[in-house]
C-alpha cells in the first residue's frame, strides 16, 4: 500500500500585550524596543511565545511577558482577539492571542531606554500586525467604557468622582453630563466612599475619596445602558 508523507509547517503561537495608561489626559501605549530579528531595533507591541512549560494559559503567558520584558505586574488584563495567517510574521505562519492590559501611570516602570510609553495619536509604524492590535484594543477599551467600569483600572487606588469622571471623558473623547455619570455609578454599585479620607484643593471645597469595592477589584461592573 502507498503511503503519502504530507508536510506541516510549524505553527508559531505567542501573546501580544496592548498596554494602556493615561498621561496628561491622553491615552498612551507600552512600546518595547525588539533586541532580535525580525525588525530588531523597532519599536513594536510587549509580547513573545508560549512558554507551554509554565505557563497555565494564554493569560499567564501574557502575564509573563508584562512581568519579564516590561518589569510590571498587576496590571488589569484581558483578552482581546487572536490573529493568524502566513502574512503577519515573515518567520512563518504565525498565530498571537492578543491583550489589552490597562494600568495608572504611577505604575509604570522607572524609565528604560527599550521601553517607549507613546501617545496612541502619534505612534510609530510597527512591525507585524501590531498597529491592526492596537486599533482592535482601542475600540473595545471605548466601547466598553460605555457600560462598565473598565476605566478605573487606569485610576489609582482612590480617587475622587471628579477625577474618574474625566479618566472616563478622556478615553471617549467627549463629556459626560455630572447627573447622569454619577447616576450611572450609583447603579452599577462598584464603588465605596473611604471612610475619612478627603481631598482637598486650592479652588475646590474637599472632595470624598472613593475605590473599587473589593468584589469588582478583578472583575468588571457592568451596566445594561450606556452612559
Amino acid at each position: 500500500m502507498n503511503q503519502t508523507t504530507e508536510s506541516r509547517e510549524t505553527v508559531q503561537v505567542s501573546v501580544d500585550v496592548v498596554l494602556l495608561t493615561l498621561i496628561e489626559q491622553q491615552l498612551h501605549a507600552v512600546l518595547l524596543k525588539r533586541a532580535a530579528a525580525p525588525f530588531a531595533g523597532v519599536w513594536a507591541l510587549p509580547g513573545g511565545y508560549i512558554h507551554a512549560d509554565e505557563d497555565a494559559d494564554a493569560k499567564a503567558s501574557a502575564a509573563r511577558v508584562l512581568r519579564t520584558k516590561v518589569g510590571i505586574e498587576g496590571a488589569y488584563l484581558e483578552q482581546l482577539a487572536t490573529f493568524s495567517g502566513p502574512a503577519r510574521d515573515p518567520r512563518g505562519w504565525s498565530v498571537a492571542i492578543a491583550y489589552c492590559a490597562l494600568l495608572p501611570v504611577q505604575n509604570l516602570p522607572p524609565d528604560r531606554a527599550d521601553i517607549s510609553v507613546v501617545p496612541v495619536s502619534a505612534l510609530p509604524q510597527l512591525p507585524f500586525d501590531h498597529r491592526d492590535i492596537v486599533d482592535a484594543a482601542l475600540a473595545r477599551v471605548r466601547s466598553k467604557s460605555l457600560y462598565s467600569s473598565l476605566p478605573v483600572h487606569l485610576c489609582g487606588e482612590t480617587f475622587t468622582l471628579p477625577q474618574l469622571q474625566q479618566v472616563y471623558e478622556n478615553i471617549l473623547g467627549e463629556p459626560l453630563n455630572k447627573v447622569s455619570f454619577r447616576r450611572k455609578m450609583d447603579e452599577m454599585d462598584w464603588l465605596e466612599a473611604v471612610a475619612g479620607a478627603m481631598q482637598s484643593g486650592a479652588a475646590h471645597r474637599p472632595a470624598q475619596l472613593y475605590c473599587v469595592k473589593p468584589a469588582f477589584r478583578q472583575e468588571l461592573a457592568l451596566s445594561p445602558r450606556g452612559l
